[in-house]
């Protein structure tokens, strides 16, 4: 890398006493045609290829090196696992330390190197044979990955900004600096950002990328972030985000590959996940699989023992737990599932291959009455909320309910609450024809508890404007709903509204209503709550039923008689209404009810 870049990407003492490359090193070279290649230097001795997988992530094309000298070593065959199972789409394959090996040697290390990449990404792609010592080479490879360059897409700025920290350093002067490869959106000096899963937020004070500032970083740039704020403590493997657009997981849904030539897998199996970054223990809960066999894949859920952040889409490497050797790989389907069981295969197997869309859709319908609120929604998809928007705005299968955040729900959960609605609405009815309609924290309880207030609300406005439903100020009654009283119930009726008026603000009683009248205090009392209801009869105090008229009246002097701001005190209010305490004092409760009046010691204050 010295020779290529002229930098030298190993810093630690220890990498220069030994020779070896321990932890990532850095460095970036002009290739010409305003083209900037960033390396990532990771080691290659077996005892570090966690360290390795730390900075395998993210990358474009990735160039094997073979030494002439060695050929192909396990940890070189372990290398090109991971590189495929990181789904690196392109690359070459170096052949170093031509220097040390006669063109015999060179000539078996490039067969055997060309062995192992048969079939794969790197088939037909250059070998260059170089040396650093003498300088053999490198203008080929420096023309090689030229082409490289060139065959690379740029990566698209639009999606969720995501930069894995695999680098964390304090500066003199500076404070907290983090570096990383920018694998989604754009990062601009001056804004507020998430470390996650700690959850920390910090101001990004400067930034650097090949080590010159800038004011932005694009997608695909190593960058080093200088953070202000909660920026101790950070660590590798924590991802940098927009606030409130990513969320730490411990269950991720995904699609798992075993390596060919390896050991099955078993359901339950204790695992290392390497996603970007991070490393993470897990237990594999295969969907439906008592194993997987090498070389199959099958979908299952990783269940981490510390959280993690992840995508949708995003390519893992499944390590086993000891010893610790790469055994296969993973793609996520959905980072923010429920907990699953096998029975859930069917749903996991129709996001796997789902566009943007179709999987919202999915997702919306699964989450059914209870809905999912579209900030969320747009996390497990991983696409920013506007993008999203988007797409449940051209479907006709879900509504977007509600603001800051929305709330998500598919047609036929709205549906399906609208009839079980009408359902419990009809039962109510029937179990209490004398009421005219349900109350709505009734109806809410029985039939929306598990969905969002909103939802409530739409349902009920779309049922009224169908016809199906009438709404009234506190109650919710089935159109067609009409309360038929008795004959027996229609001559209390009578006698409780004819009491009432006769009575006065002093009331009427049920239990003296029904001993002077002879009737069945029962009856009397489920008319009682019929009237009251329809805001005939209005209930004072714990048993006196007053003609709503009287109480109209009541209200109206009050305010007549005693200005806004005035105080009442009860011997005045007594004089008022010409009755005594025991019925002035439930009036008064009932005029504080009504916010008429508010309680001020003994006296009220008129509002």
């Amino acid at each position: 890398m010295l020779a290529l870049t002229g930098t030298d990407p190993d810093r630690l003492k220890e990498e220069k006493e030994r020779g070896i490359t321990i932890d990532l090193g850095f460095a970036h070279l002009e290739l010409g045609e305003a083209i900037v290649a960033s390396f990532v230097d990771v080691p290659g001795h077996e005892r570090f290829v966690r360290h390795m997988l730390a900075g395998a992530h993210g990358i474009d094309a990735v160039a094997l090196v073979v030494a002439a000298d060695e050929s192909v070593m396990p940890q070189t065959r372990e290398h090109f696992h991971i590189c495929r199972l990181l789904g690196v789409p392109r690359g070459l394959v170096v052949l170093t330390k031509c220097d040390l090996a006669d063109a015999e040697t060179q000539a078996i290390a490039e067969l055997e190197a060309r062995e192992l990449v048969a079939g794969s990404f790197l088939e037909g792609r250059p070998v260059v044979r170089a040396s650093a010592r003498t300088g053999e080479g490198m203008d080929a490879l420096r023309a090689a990955l030229l082409g490289l360059a060139r065959e690379t897409p740029p990566r698209p700025s639009e999606g969720l900004l995501r930069l894995p920290i695999d680098r964390v350093f304090s500066m003199k002067g500076f404070g907290t600096v983090v570096t990383g490869t920018l694998v989604g959106g754009e990062l601009a000096t001056g804004e507020e950002v998430e470390a996650l899963p700690s959850g920390r937020r910090a101001r990004v004070r400067g930034l650097q990328v090949h080590g010159e500032p800038v004011e932005r970083a694009a997608a695909g740039t190593r960058t080093a972030v200088n953070l202000a704020g909660e920026a101790s403590g950070l660590d590798r493997g924590e991802v940098l985000s927009r606030p409130g657009t990513l969320r730490p997981t411990s269950m991720i849904d995904a699609l798992v590959q075993i390596l060919a030539g390896g050991r099955p897998l078993a359901d339950g199996a204790r695992v290392r996940v390497h996603a970007a970054s991070a490393e993470r223990l897990a237990r594999v809960h295969l969907l439906g699989e008592a194993a997987l066999e090498p070389g199959a894949s099958a979908l299952a859920q990783l269940r981490l023992e510390r959280p993690g952040v992840v995508g949708r889409g995003d390519r893992l490497v499944l390590r086993s737990y000891s010893p610790a050797e790469t055994i296969g790989g993973a793609v996520v389907v959905d980072p923010l599932p429920p907990r699953r069981r096998p029975r859930d295969r069917t749903a996991v197997e129709r996001l796997r291959e789902a566009a943007l869309r179709p999987a919202a859709e999915a997702l919306v319908e699964e989450a059914g009455p209870a809905g999912i609120e579209s900030t969320l929604l747009a996390a497990r998809l991983t696409v920013p909320l506007a993008r999203l928007e988007v797409e449940l705005r051209a479907s006709r299968t879900v509504v977007e309910l509600g603001r800051e955040p929305a709330v998500v729900l598919s047609s036929g959960a709205l549906d399906g609450l609208g009839r079980a609605a009408l359902r419990s609405l009809e039962a109510f009815h029937s179990e209490q024809p004398l009421k005219g309609g349900m109350p709505r924290e009734e109806l809410r309880n029985r039939v929306f508890r598990r969905a969002p207030g909103v939802a409530f609300e739409r349902v009920l406005a779309d049922l009224a404007a169908a016809g199906r439903v009438r709404l009234g100020p506190d109650v919710v009654a089935a159109a067609g709903h009409e309360v038929h009283l008795s004959a027996g119930e229609e001559e209390a009726r009578r006698l409780l509204v004819d009491a009432a008026r006769a009575a006065g603000l002093a009331g009427v009683e049920i239990p003296a209503l029904a001993s002077r009248s002879s009737r069945d205090p029962r009856l009397l009392e489920r008319v009682a709550r019929l009237l009251v209801a329809e805001h005939v009869l209005g209930r004072v105090g714990e048993g006196l039923l007053l003609h709503s008229d009287h109480l109209a009246a009541l209200r109206k002097q009050v305010r007549e008689r005693w200005p806004p701001g005035s105080r009442i005190e009860v011997p005045a209010f007594k004089d008022l209404v010409a009755l005594s305490r025991k019925h002035a004092i439930p009036l008064l409760e009932y005029l504080d009810r009504e916010k008429v009046t508010r309680r001020a010691g003994n006296d009220r204050v008129v509002l």
